[in-house]
């Protein structure tokens, strides 16, 4: 059939945001007629809670043992930890621009679907969300869906296979080696179930959508508009208060230095792929900004695995519009809890398709806001899904900038940069 052939063939992200404009429209003109298609969007729902624990588990054990910590040296330790740092630093300016927008706020989408939020305010407190990350029974967090304890336990897992893959015993090597290709295998498999679910997506985004504007009509634009703008502003004042600041205060010009990185910057917000810019963030890196390789080989590669700086924003702002438009606002404990999970969350995720979108149901799940079918959790997580493609391209490129700026610093603290490069011509 043409249809089918057609859809199968086209742009994935341009039919996500069709399915995004023509459930609009469908639930503007036809109203609470059109609701007979939500099934439809709670299969989508029930598909991408499938898929999280699997996800999580495989990628998060390949992404730790990928990286042998004995093997880092100082090259490896700087640049690991300064990508957690401006990760951290990343999701805690997305929610304090969530804050500040308070995009969702005023939607009720609770209120419309007359579903209660009891289960989803009950949330323990910091220090209790602390103490959980170590769980009593990893299997048991895993049935439950509890993330923090699994990224833990995996995040241990994978770093005893990366040790282990360098024994002197032969015997011991081989083993760990196996259950690295076995994991290394499930994550690759896990890569094309999510591929499958997301060529379903743009069917479930217009079921989902047309619910959401049958019951909220045209004002859910909105909202919609405001997160775009709060995403972007933050990502802006990361690049310049973050990326600027961690520059300057290694005597790197930060002018300079966004003119250099400004080929991959470009290339990666037009792919929306760090790993397809990689080898465009490597010609930079060497020829622009006078970079040794056994610096750059070494810090960009790690950092299109592990740095989601522009991904992490998404995950604050996001979680806030959530909270406002069901109601009910995140607390303190519960924002501190989105940070420890997404710079937790980075260390395997990156490399996954549609990793922000399965990244912001494992924060939601983390501060109690499970994505359920027909829940206004759900709907709400489908109303930011729908402009996934257009946030993707700028946390794209800031996740991509940030590459750069990471293997600068180490670079210049390691005296392998080639400084005339930096001078006035």
């Amino acid at each position: 059939m043409k249809i089918v052939r057609w859809y199968f063939r086209a742009n994935l992200l341009l039919r996500i945001l069709a399915g995004l404009i023509l459930g609009a429209f469908a639930g503007w003109v036809f109203g609470p007629a059109i609701e007979w298609v939500s099934p439809f969007g709670d299969i989508f729902v029930r598909l991408l809670k499938m898929i999280v624990v699997p996800v999580v588990m495989f990628t998060i054990i390949v992404g730790a043992a990928s990286v042998h910590p004995a093997r880092l040296g100082r090259v490896g330790v700087k640049a690991l930890g300064i990508y957690m740092i401006t990760t951290a630093f990343a999701v805690a300016l997305g929610l304090i621009f969530g804050n500040l927008f308070q995009p969702g706020k005023g939607m009720q989408l609770a209120a419309a679907t007359g579903t209660g939020l009891k289960k989803a305010m009950k949330t323990p407190s910091l220090v209790d969300t602390l103490i959980n990350i170590v769980p009593v029974n990893p299997f048991s967090a895993m049935a439950n869906g509890n993330i923090l304890p699994i990224i833990f336990c995996c995040l241990l897992f994978g770093i005893g296979v990366a040790y282990l893959k360098e024994s002197g015993d032969e015997r011991i090597r081989n083993s760990a080696n196996t259950v690295f290709n076995f994991f290394d295998g499930g994550a690759e498999i896990m890569y094309l179930v999510v591929n499958w679910i997301l060529e379903y997506a743009p069917i479930g985004v217009f079921a989902l959508i047309a619910v959401v504007f049958a019951k909220q009509g045209v004002k859910a634009l909105g909202p919609l508009g405001i997160t775009t703008g709060a995403v972007y502003l933050a990502m802006l004042a990361h690049m310049v208060l973050v990326y600027g600041g961690g520059l300057a205060l290694f005597n790197i010009n930060p002018m300079k230095f966004f003119k250099k990185a400004r080929e991959a910057t470009v290339t990666a917000f037009v792919t929306r792929s760090s790993g397809g810019t990689l080898p465009v963030s490597m010609e930079v890196a060497e020829k622009e900004m006078g970079i040794s390789k056994g610096v750059y080989s070494f810090c960009l590669p790690l950092g299109a695995t592990i740095n989601m700086d522009g991904t992490a924003i998404y995950q604050g702002v996001c979680a806030i519009f959530i909270g406002f438009a069901i109601g009910a606002p995140l607390t303190f404990s519960q924002q501190m809890t989105v940070i420890a999970t997404a710079v937790l969350a980075s260390i395997g995720t990156a490399g996954v398709p549609g990793a922000g979108a399965i990244m912001l149901m494992m924060v939601l799940n983390s501060v109690g806001l499970s994505v359920e079918p027909g829940t206004p959790v759900a709907m709400a997580y489908t109303m930011i899904f729908g402009i996934d493609a257009i946030l993707d391209m700028g946390r794209t490129a800031t996740n991509v900038t940030g590459d750069l700026v990471v293997t600068c610093i180490v670079a210049k603290t390691e005296q392998e940069m080639d400084l005339d490069l930096w001078r006035d011509q």
